[in-house]
């Protein structure tokens, strides 16, 4: 046995280095073994878990031989485990080293335990659990020859901080005995500052490691961090270090996890308290892009077809195109991870519909279209186009989002981030596209360079050093427009921090902005010029924006106002976000708009969101709903044949005379649609499997596009297709 697993180790270290050359733009994470059913054809593989996934109940098959059955199947195989849970009961049990650590688990006020399934806690990351995860799995990753780890959701719960290893990090961090979190704001400010602390050192720890680990055997290693977004995690009320990563030499770059599950957490607007997935994921996927962009970390966006929580197929379709137009409007982005987990899409049981309780697997219609969209990631390119509307806008984020969530003190609430949606929605969903900005990435130049209106708020968040105040500053008195909006009344305004300790002395922590900018107490409300900019301060929360029906009318008049006097330009409301990406039109419109009317493309469209991808001359897009579009009129070159749409991974394609020829992979029992552009009809046309026998297909025309349809039934050993004209 031992010599068996030796040949296999050599064998994976071997084919190492000739599959990193291969450029990742389309990855996806499963902890199974190959099998037909699964194999999406993207560029990568995140195997996860030397131990597997612990919610995965199969037959565990060896973490080295789960590694060469993708390979074998010409795959790039990275890694993928978590660094906050995970299949790591041989650590807690004492198997490991002889001691049981359970008490290493996160625990809540009433004693119990925060688990992520059985015998699988949410861990306080120590120094003796991080020197397990190197000697049981890092290293043994590296050893099988992967040289790209992704540690996954790096969580600590914010209703979480009383288990006696979280007390030892507490004594061992701040010098002093552990203090209930429940007991006062400081408690709670302090206490989440070190869970974001030691989330943070762990990372740094692991990731150093491997990276020199790897470099002891001649490799590079890549590490990456798979996370929520802040936008997320603050309203789930979950601790995670978020930005403050881009500082570690160790991070290359991030996964931002938006899905539907994270997407249709509900929020005010208006008055009303309900999901809004499209929009909650568009500020996801934009904070977690404006989160990286200025350092230059690589950025991958994940969608999922499905969710973690059982619902029914029509409502996961209708927020997999809400979640996935969002991700497509940031134009700089061009690497995804295409799915968590193809053994639960593709093989679990669910509801029909809303109202039924028959389940069933995938419908075929469905699968097609996943198929489609999934494959048309791998093409998807980055531009230099805008998302239309007015842009230059910002709302200001911090990591310290999450430290106010949980508990609540002195009776101040903050309902569903309402502090932070109160500053975002109101512009949102007037078809403006507002961006993030990060107070942790100020001190790059690139942060502000795009920005006109920086929109400001201590309410829900605290500035973590007085540096970020010099930038805003500095930003301000060369034409920049900051609107503050806050009472400054919450009860962690006066947390011991370092606007009120030390050299400093002021009653709030946004006295020290205003004192920087150069404004004398009382600090009223008011406009205040600048230096060539403006300081606009309204005393109301940003909550107060959006938890009443048209609380937010004084806000847009101010900002509707000073965008006007700064760029000379309208406001320009609206109830759509188009853009175009080569020869995508990603298009997606809103509801809960005065302008209640549809967005209508006229054109020589492939409907990309239609598992049948029809020829359309005109769209027809719906309040609430979006499209993915190929716009056929873009094609320069007509002569050429190529494909065009497809539910199937296409290659070795060749077109040589009047023929053109290619093979087609996807999963097993799914169904195939191509839309193939020829210089003329087809006059004779094959469809064979691997084996060369002939495959049932339907074949059709449209003469105005130029394009032949064509479907079969899908298979990962390839089909091979022949057109000629």
């Amino acid at each position: 046995m031992r010599t068996l697993m030796t040949a296999i180790l050599v064998g994976l270290a071997l084919q190492l280095f000739a599959q990193t050359e291969q450029q990742i733009r389309t990855t996806f994470q499963t902890s199974r073994e190959w099998r037909p059913t699964i194999d999406v054809r993207s560029d990568a593989v995140m195997v996860y878990g030397v131990g597997g996934n612990p919610s995965d109940r199969s037959g565990r098959v060896p973490f080295e031989e789960r590694v060469k059955s993708w390979r074998e199947r010409g795959y790039v195989t990275h890694f993928m485990t978590g660094i906050a849970w995970g299949q790591y009961q041989d650590y807690f049990t004492g198997e490991w080293d002889g001691k049981m650590h359970l008490d290493e688990g996160q625990v809540q006020q009433n004693g119990d335990t925060i688990w992520h399934g059985r015998m699988v806690p949410y861990i306080v990351p120590t120094e003796n659990f991080l020197n397990y995860l190197k000697e049981r799995h890092i290293k043994r990753v590296i050893d099988a020859g992967i040289d790209v780890i992704f540690m996954e959701e790096p969580e600590f719960w914010a209703r979480a901080g009383y288990s006696e290893a979280f007390k030892r990090e507490w004594k061992t961090y701040y010098g002093f005995d552990w203090r209930p979190q429940h007991e006062s704001p400081e408690n709670t400010y302090l206490s989440n500052k070190l869970k974001y602390h030691l989330y943070y050192n762990a990372l740094d720890e692991i990731f150093s490691f491997a990276k020199q680990y790897g470099k002891s055997k001649g490799m590079d290693v890549k590490c990456y961090v798979p996370t929520h977004s802040l936008v997320n995690y603050a309203q789930w009320k979950i601790v995670s270090p978020e930005a403050s990563l881009a500082s570690l030499p160790s991070v290359d770059g991030y996964i931002a996890q938006v899905w539907t599950g994270t997407a249709r957490e509900p929020n005010y607007f208006n008055g009303t308290r309900k999901e809004r997935v499209f929009e909650t994921a568009f500020l996801e996927y934009g904070s977690m892009e404006s989160m990286t962009a200025p350092t230059g970390r690589e950025m991958f966006f994940l969608t999922d077809p499905i969710e973690d929580w059982p619902r029914d197929w029509v409502d996961y379709k209708k927020n997999y195109e809400a979640t996935f137009a969002a991700q497509l409007l940031y134009p700089s982005i061009d690497k995804f991870e295409v799915m968590p987990w193809p053994e639960r899409i593709y093989e679990g049981l669910y509801k029909t519909s809303p109202d039924s309780d028959k389940k069933e697997q995938i419908p075929r219609h469905y699968s097609t279209q996943v198929q489609v969209m999934i494959n048309t990631l791998n093409h998807m390119p980055r531009t230099d186009n805008r998302l239309n509307g007015s842009d230059g806008i910002g709302v200001l984020m911090s990591n310290s989002l999450m430290f106010q969530r949980f508990p609540e003190h002195n009776g101040y609430n903050d309902p569903q981030l309402s502090n932070f949606y109160g500053q975002a929605l109101p512009l949102l969903k007037r078809g403006v596209p507002v961006q993030t900005v990060h107070m942790e990435n100020l001190s790059y130049n690139e942060t502000l360079k795009d920005i006109k209106i920086l929109i400001a708020s201590y309410s829900g968040m605290k500035p973590m050093d007085e540096q970020s105040h010099g930038y805003l500053a500095e930003w301000v008195r060369g034409g920049g427009v900051l609107v503050y909006c806050g009472r400054d009344n919450d009860p962690f305004q006066n947390v011991p921090e370092w606007w009120n300790s030390g050299e400093h002395n002021f009653a709030t922590a946004s006295e020290h902005l205003f004192k920087t900018l150069g404004l004398d107490r009382p600090f009223e409300e008011g406009e205040h010029v600048v230096g060539k900019g403006k300081l606009c301060i309204l005393r109301n929360d940003p909550k107060e924006f959006v938890l009443a029906e048209n609380g937010d009318a004084r806000f847009m008049d101010l900002l509707q106002r000073v965008y006007k006097e700064l760029t000379h330009d309208e406001l320009h409301f609206k109830n759509y976000f188009s853009l175009n990406r080569g020869p995508y039109r990603v298009i997606s419109v809103l509801d809960e708009s005065p302008d209640r009317s549809p967005y209508v493309a006229a054109g020589s469209f492939i409907d990309l969101f239609d598992p049948e991808i029809p020829v359309l001359k005109t769209k027809v897009v719906n309040p609430g709903e979006q499209a993915l579009l190929y716009d056929i009129s873009s094609i320069k070159d007509r002569m050429r044949p190529r494909v065009l749409a497809t539910a199937a991974r296409v290659s070795k394609e060749k077109a040589e005379g009047n023929g053109f020829t290619f093979i087609a992979k996807s999963p097993l029992y799914t169904t195939n649609v191509m839309r193939i552009l020829l210089p003329a009809r087809a006059t004779r046309w094959e469809v064979t499997s691997s084996t060369g026998q002939a495959v049932e297909h339907s074949f059709s025309w449209d003469e105005e596009s130029g394009t032949a349809f064509l479907k079969f039934e899908n298979s990962p050993d390839g089909i091979s297709v022949k057109l000629a004209w």
